[in-house]
């Protein structure tokens, strides 16, 4: 037989191969026009805020009742805000998908865990608000303070957190497991030395989820620590303590949207360009480092 027709493409490759060049033209157009609204949004505010965005705008204490000046306040508050949650929600978060991947049995006491986790992600906002007034402001006496509204988000992004990092531990072959307990390794040093580690790209994508909900979220903020004005001096970075009010970005632009009148035309969309900016700029340097994990990985 001549070698020359022996691998000739037959009607059913070439049938498959149509077939796949047409499914990925389709997912390719799909991507491009959920692509092109979001860019057009992106360039619509940040044309809209050229004419005040800069640096002077976020050092600057906004002036004349909100209607002008900069945003500091509720930029620091933010800030403040979503590092709390964040060392509130990462640590227990990432050590309750541990003992749930790890440590639990298939029982019915974890399956129940597990369907509290799920339902607590579709728990509306407002409800985590009115349960951060109850449980923090009112019952732990902590009051109207930054540390409240961080306790309230931490809680309301707890589901994201536990699901990312169980999906990433789950993701690590069994094989390296029992590599090490062959060789003497407690069930806690393997999941230190050797679980942890090649999940931690996942677990940066749950903390990355948890920074962009909890820096956009306004009235779980708006309940337990979120003021609609407080004096600060522009750019200092030491303004707020935990048991302090603070401004925020979300509830800053929804203010000077609805309730202040006369506000110059750029300055909420500047607001929300900062926001976005933010948001995307702390996303960009934990994917950085997720693939930089990625990379050292050795399978």
């Amino acid at each position: 037989m001549d070698s020359s027709t022996l691998f000739t493409e037959t009607a059913l490759v070439r049938k498959k191969k149509l077939t796949q060049k047409i499914a990925g033209g389709v997912f390719a157009t799909m991507t491009v026009l959920m692509v092109i609204p979001l860019l057009f949004v992106v360039c619509f505010l940040v044309y809209e805020a050229w004419p005040v965005l800069g640096f002077d705008f976020i050092l600057e204490s906004p002036e004349r009742g909100m209607r002008a000046g900069g945003i500091w306040p509720a930029f620091l508050g933010t800030l403040m805000l979503v590092f709390f949650s964040v060392i509130v929600a990462a640590p227990i978060g990432v050590l309750a998908a541990v003992y749930l991947n790890e440590y639990a049995g298939d029982n019915w006491l974890t399956r129940i865990v597990n369907l509290a986790v799920f339902n607590l992600a579709g728990v509306p906002s407002i409800v985590h608000a009115l349960f951060g007034l109850g449980a923090f402001v009112l019952f732990a006496g902590i009051g109207k303070s930054i540390l409240a509204a961080s306790l309230t988000l931490a809680i309301m992004t707890f589901p994201v957190i536990i699901e990312a990092t169980k999906e990433s531990l789950a993701a690590v072959p069994m094989a390296f497991r029992e590599a090490c307990w062959n060789v003497g390794a407690t069930r806690w040093q393997t999941i230190k030395g050797v679980v942890l580690p090649n999940s931690l790209s996942g677990i940066l994508t749950g903390i990355i989820l948890e920074i962009c909900r909890a820096a956009g979220e306004t009235a779980p903020i708006m309940f337990t620590g979120a003021v609609f004005y407080k004096a600060v001096v522009g750019g200092d970075v030491f303004a707020y303590g935990p048991l302090d009010q603070c401004m925020a970005l979300s509830m800053h632009l929804h203010t000077i949207s609805t309730q202040v009148p006369n506000v110059d035309e750029a300055i909420p969309f500047a607001t929300a360009v900062v926001l976005l900016g933010t948001v995307l700029l702390v996303n960009a340097s934990a994917i950085a480092l997720r693939v930089y994990i990625r990379t050292r990985k050795k399978w």
